[in-house]
Protein backbone atom coordinates (compact mmCIF):
# COMPACT_ATOMS: atom_id res chain seq x y z
CA UNK A 1 0.00 0.00 0.00
CA UNK A 2 0.97 3.59 -0.39
CA UNK A 3 1.10 4.50 3.28
CA UNK A 4 1.53 1.14 4.97
CA UNK A 5 -0.46 2.10 8.05
CA UNK A 6 -2.24 5.01 9.66
CA UNK A 7 0.80 5.56 11.92
CA UNK A 8 3.00 6.30 8.93
CA UNK A 9 0.65 8.93 7.50
CA UNK A 10 2.34 12.33 7.23
CA UNK A 11 0.52 15.60 7.88
CA UNK A 12 -0.22 16.18 4.19
CA UNK A 13 -1.82 12.75 3.91
CA UNK A 14 -3.79 13.33 7.11
CA UNK A 15 -5.12 16.65 5.82
CA UNK A 16 -5.98 15.00 2.49
CA UNK A 17 -8.00 12.35 4.34
CA UNK A 18 -9.67 14.98 6.54
CA UNK A 19 -10.57 17.04 3.45
CA UNK A 20 -12.21 14.02 1.81
CA UNK A 21 -14.17 13.25 4.98
CA UNK A 22 -15.40 16.84 5.25
CA UNK A 23 -16.36 17.02 1.56
CA UNK A 24 -18.27 13.75 1.78
CA UNK A 25 -20.45 15.16 4.57
CA UNK A 26 -22.36 17.15 1.93
CA UNK A 27 -23.12 14.03 -0.07
CA UNK A 28 -23.93 11.81 2.91
CA UNK A 29 -26.17 14.56 4.34
CA UNK A 30 -28.22 14.46 1.11
CA UNK A 31 -29.16 10.80 1.65
CA UNK A 32 -31.67 10.80 4.56
CA UNK A 33 -34.22 13.04 2.81
CA UNK A 34 -33.97 10.99 -0.37
CA UNK A 35 -34.53 7.79 1.57
CA UNK A 36 -37.30 8.95 3.92
CA UNK A 37 -39.25 10.91 1.31
CA UNK A 38 -38.56 8.92 -1.83
CA UNK A 39 -41.98 9.70 -3.34
CA UNK A 40 -41.67 13.41 -2.60
CA UNK A 41 -38.22 13.52 -4.13
CA UNK A 42 -39.48 11.67 -7.22
CA UNK A 43 -42.27 14.28 -7.51
CA UNK A 44 -39.70 17.08 -7.30
CA UNK A 45 -37.58 15.43 -10.01
CA UNK A 46 -40.69 14.96 -12.16
CA UNK A 47 -41.52 18.66 -11.72
CA UNK A 48 -38.42 19.36 -13.81
CA UNK A 49 -40.00 17.58 -16.78
CA UNK A 50 -38.57 14.11 -16.19
CA UNK A 51 -41.17 11.30 -16.48
CA UNK A 52 -42.03 9.66 -13.13
CA UNK A 53 -40.72 6.16 -14.00
CA UNK A 54 -37.40 7.63 -15.11
CA UNK A 55 -37.36 9.96 -12.07
CA UNK A 56 -37.78 6.94 -9.77
CA UNK A 57 -34.96 5.09 -11.50
CA UNK A 58 -32.68 8.16 -11.43
CA UNK A 59 -33.33 8.71 -7.73
CA UNK A 60 -32.59 5.06 -6.89
CA UNK A 61 -29.42 5.26 -8.97
CA UNK A 62 -28.44 8.54 -7.28
CA UNK A 63 -28.82 6.95 -3.84
CA UNK A 64 -26.60 4.01 -4.81
CA UNK A 65 -24.03 6.32 -6.43
CA UNK A 66 -23.99 8.65 -3.41
CA UNK A 67 -23.38 5.80 -0.99
CA UNK A 68 -20.80 3.94 -3.08
CA UNK A 69 -18.90 7.00 -4.27
CA UNK A 70 -18.74 8.58 -0.81
CA UNK A 71 -17.27 5.36 0.61
CA UNK A 72 -14.79 5.06 -2.27
CA UNK A 73 -13.84 8.72 -1.99
CA UNK A 74 -13.12 8.57 1.74
CA UNK A 75 -11.84 5.06 2.41
CA UNK A 76 -11.71 3.26 -0.91
CA UNK A 77 -8.55 2.03 -2.52
CA UNK A 78 -8.83 4.61 -5.29
CA UNK A 79 -10.04 8.11 -4.44
CA UNK A 80 -10.02 9.11 -8.12
CA UNK A 81 -12.79 6.58 -8.78
CA UNK A 82 -14.83 7.90 -5.82
CA UNK A 83 -14.38 11.53 -6.87
CA UNK A 84 -15.28 10.68 -10.47
CA UNK A 85 -18.50 8.96 -9.40
CA UNK A 86 -19.39 11.93 -7.19
CA UNK A 87 -18.95 14.15 -10.26
CA UNK A 88 -21.32 11.85 -12.17
CA UNK A 89 -23.90 12.70 -9.51
CA UNK A 90 -23.23 16.39 -8.83
CA UNK A 91 -22.76 17.76 -12.36
CA UNK A 92 -26.16 16.73 -13.77
CA UNK A 93 -27.83 17.51 -10.42
CA UNK A 94 -26.43 21.03 -10.56
CA UNK A 95 -27.46 21.57 -14.17
CA UNK A 96 -30.99 20.15 -13.75
CA UNK A 97 -31.97 21.37 -10.29
CA UNK A 98 -29.86 24.39 -9.35
CA UNK A 99 -29.14 26.34 -12.55
CA UNK A 100 -32.43 27.62 -13.99
CA UNK A 101 -33.28 29.50 -11.83
CA UNK A 102 -29.97 29.67 -10.00
CA UNK A 103 -30.43 28.88 -6.30
CA UNK A 104 -28.30 28.58 -3.15
CA UNK A 105 -27.24 25.05 -4.07
CA UNK A 106 -25.66 26.25 -7.29
CA UNK A 107 -22.62 27.94 -5.71
CA UNK A 108 -22.06 25.12 -3.24
CA UNK A 109 -22.24 22.53 -6.03
CA UNK A 110 -19.88 24.52 -8.26
CA UNK A 111 -17.41 24.63 -5.35
CA UNK A 112 -17.81 20.88 -4.82
CA UNK A 113 -17.24 20.24 -8.52
CA UNK A 114 -14.03 22.27 -8.35
CA UNK A 115 -12.87 20.45 -5.22
CA UNK A 116 -13.63 17.06 -6.77
CA UNK A 117 -11.69 18.02 -9.89
CA UNK A 118 -8.75 18.98 -7.67
CA UNK A 119 -9.15 15.69 -5.85
CA UNK A 120 -8.87 13.86 -9.15
CA UNK A 121 -5.98 15.86 -10.61
CA UNK A 122 -3.95 16.00 -7.39
CA UNK A 123 -4.46 12.39 -6.33
CA UNK A 124 -2.16 9.54 -7.14
CA UNK A 125 -5.08 7.12 -6.97
CA UNK A 126 -4.43 5.17 -3.80
CA UNK A 127 -4.96 7.81 -1.15
CA UNK A 128 -5.80 5.71 1.86
CA UNK A 129 -3.67 3.50 4.08
CA UNK A 130 -3.32 -0.16 3.26
CA UNK A 131 -3.65 -2.70 6.04
CA UNK A 132 -2.13 -5.54 4.01
CA UNK A 133 0.85 -5.68 6.36
CA UNK A 134 -1.47 -6.75 9.20
CA UNK A 135 -2.75 -9.74 7.24
CA UNK A 136 0.77 -10.91 6.33
CA UNK A 137 1.78 -11.26 10.02
CA UNK A 138 -0.80 -14.01 10.68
Amino acid sequence: GRYGSWNMMNSSQLFDFLGRVLMSVVFVNALPGKLTDFAGTVSFIASKGIPVPLASFLLAAAIVVLIASSILFVVGGNTIRGASLLLVFVVPTTLIFHTFPMDDGFCMNIALIGALILGITRSRGNAVPSFNHLRSKN
